[in-house]
């Protein structure tokens, strides 16, 4: 009974605070329609924070509760208010996330220059102080932490049901025109509750700190936490506090409790993962188990002009100059920039995975590096840690059945919560994976060798960029007649409307199957030649962030076209060597220039290489052509035909 007691308890106090964290998810959802995938980041920056007042500076703690709280978090949700989100009110689903998505990495890459990385621990409130509860000892912090979010669920139920300003705020995502005529400004709704969710970002973050002694504030621990919160707000359906509150309790004890009783019960090489691994989960069952008809996303319908569809004239022209582009790199490259445009080109052949799903379809993923990975881990187990042909055709077959799995979701979701439950699927085979030393080596290594071709040797880095440049050519000129042919333009209408897609007697269940496999392979394909460079794939490489980092540097070039997809995969490969060689605060280097460049599509909508002045100057044999004109081509109203 006492052992029982104690987890219940411990999962009271972890649920109480993912309540926190979730309801300024659904306060900032409800009253601007941008579900901020920032928040964990702003709850990481805000503790950081507050461990500088408090602990590097002496500051006493009811000051550095003040400063961050009331001063510095709604100073961020101001400054992010204004920059970016105020443009984003009726923008489409894709482009909303990728901005939040963007602020984060802005977060992040600030906090790792800042804060050099060292152990910070933050004390507990009240330390020392505890009562009896039966046979348990519950520490005071712990009952401030639950104690506090009953607060603000009670608070924020009462001010968003009884005031007038709360009722305004619910009111503005769906008609600021309409609510401007009743004398309230729009503006100024939108942005409280922005400073509302900052608020309550950094409070979470400031409680939950304490409780990682053991690991003490890490910037990318205490980013991911908010994932916890994603699934209690699932459960609540993004609107309802009551229900969000109760998903953080509950989602708080089932963590707590499979960490207690499950390592018995479960394979030993999954213990260490529980905690990790439970909120995932939890996201992803609420995702397929919650009626479809409660998940209904904020938002309005927006349509866009898609760019011209390259002839195959033009795909085989540009192909060629590519690859003439890429020997000639090879005669005055060093052998480290070698290595890494290599890596870069095989990474934008995931990017064409995402201008394949994504750019055409409107399907958001967020976990194509999973992909890769296990493109590259079947390559290791069928070539036995080298390369051969027969390992990438089956880590093709592979990945396009684990696609055509991810996509069974994809049947119910879409947008948002589709982008969540992709998100999910990675964390979770990044943490029961990629992650575990059952499957991967203790050095967390993939071990891949270079494909190779008949009498050319491709030992040599110079020859294997060139390898790598051909298959990104083929790739490309591959997605551009998918786009030209039926299946495209078909794919095409069913982004700009699923309904009418079915209107016309076609089925959108095959096509989004479809081109879920199709994407997966092709991620697979980019994941084997990536691997080959270094012989060896690390867990890190398909971690969250750099998934992320590879969706967003696509979108920022264009995730419609193929020159975007391939920008996007050198930028994500180059980035990091370039901050390697800056300072010690230059280590977020590439998170703060890839949220900068995101935060930019608040502004340039389809990415920098669809703007039409860049293409008016610039005359090249294209991948993919510029963005037409207004007047759509006549192939892609012909969906049918």
């Amino acid at each position: 009974m006492t052992t029982f007691l104690t987890f219940t308890i411990i999962g009271v106090v972890s649920g109480a605070i993912f309540s926190i964290t979730a309801m300024g998810l659904v306060v900032t959802y409800t009253t601007t329609g941008v579900f901020n995938f920032s928040h964990g980041a702003v709850a990481m920056f805000c503790a950081f924070s507050y461990w500088q007042l408090n602990q590097s500076w002496g500051w006493p703690s009811w000051i550095s509760l003040i400063v961050v709280l009331f001063i510095e978090a709604p100073l961020i949700a101001i400054f992010v208010e204004e920059a970016f989100m105020k443009r984003l009110f009726g923008a489409s689903v894709v482009r909303s996330l990728m901005v939040t998505l963007g602020l984060l990495l802005i977060l992040v890459g600030l906090a790792q220059a800042i804060w050099a990385p060292e152990i910070r621990s933050l004390p507990e409130y009240f330390s020392g102080s505890s009562l009896q509860l039966f046979d348990v000892n519950v520490t005071y912090h712990q009952l401030v932490v639950v104690a506090v979010a009953i607060a603000v669920a009670v608070l924020l139920r009462l001010y968003f049901q009884n005031f007038r300003s709360g009722i305004a705020m619910r009111a503005v995502v769906d008609d600021p025109e309409l609510l401007s005529l009743a004398g309230v400004s729009p503006r100024r709704m939108s942005r409280l509750g922005w400073i509302i969710g900052f608020f309550l970002a950094a409070l979470a973050g400031i409680l939950i700190s304490p409780e990682l002694s053991v690991s003490g504030l890490d910037v990318n621990l205490l980013t991911l936490l908010v994932v916890n919160g994603y699934a209690a707000a699932i459960l609540g359906r993004l609107r309802n506090l009551p229900w969000t509150f109760a998903g953080g309790i509950i989602l708080g004890l089932a963590e707590s409790y499979a960490i207690g009783y499950l390592p018995g019960h479960i394979p030993t090489n999954l213990v260490s993962q529980i905690g990790l691994l439970t909120p995932v989960v939890f996201l992803f069952v609420a995702l397929l188990l919650l009626p479809s008809a409660r998940l209904r996303a904020i938002g309005r319908l927006t349509v866009s002009t898609p760019p011209k569809v390259a002839s195959l004239a033009q795909s085989l022209r540009g192909g060629v100059a590519f690859v003439i582009v890429a020997w000639l790199a090879t005669l005055v490259l060093s052998a480290s920039l070698i290595g890494s445009v290599t890596q870069g080109i095989a990474l934008g052949i995931v990017g064409l995975s995402l201008v394949l799903l994504t750019g055409y379809t409107g399907q958001v993923s967020l976990c194509q590096l999973t992909f890769m990975g296990i493109g590259a881990y079947t390559m290791s187990q069928v070539a036995n840690g080298g390369a051969s042909w027969w390992g990438l055709i089956i880590g093709i077959i592979i990945c396009a059945g684990v696609g055509a799995l991810i996509a069974l979701p994809a049947l119910r979701l879409q947008g948002l919560y589709l982008a969540l439950a992709t998100l999910a699927f990675a964390q979770a085979a990044y943490y029961g994976f990629f992650s575990n030393i059952s499957f991967i080596p203790q050095g967390g290594a993939i071990k891949v060798g270079r494909l190779g071709i008949p009498w050319v040797s491709m030992s040599g880095d110079k020859a294997y960029l060139v390898f790598t440049a051909v298959a990104f050519a083929l790739a490309a000129i591959g997605v551009l007649a998918v786009r030209r042919s039926k299946w495209g333009r078909r794919l095409v209408a069913l982004n700009d409307s699923p309904a009418a897609f079915a209107t016309l007697g076609m089925n959108p269940t095959v096509s989004k199957m479809m081109v879920f496999a199709a994407s997966a392979a092709l991620a697979g394909v980019g994941g084997i030649l990536f691997a080959g460079q270094s012989l060896a794939l690390s867990a890190l490489d398909v971690q969250m962030f750099a998934s992320l980092e590879i969706v967003l540097f696509v979108t920022i070039f264009g995730i419609r076209t193929t020159q975007g997809a391939l920008l996007g995969g050198l930028a994500a490969a180059l980035l990091p060597l370039a901050s390697s060689h800056l300072p010690p605060w230059g280590v977020g280097a590439t998170g703060i220039v890839a949220g900068v460049g995101i935060a930019l599509m608040a502004n340039v909508p389809d990415g920098i290489v669809p703007i039409p002045w860049i293409n008016r100057n610039i005359r090249i044999p294209y991948l993919s052509t510029p963005r037409s004109s207004m007047n759509l081509d006549t192939k892609d109203l012909n969906v049918v035909g």
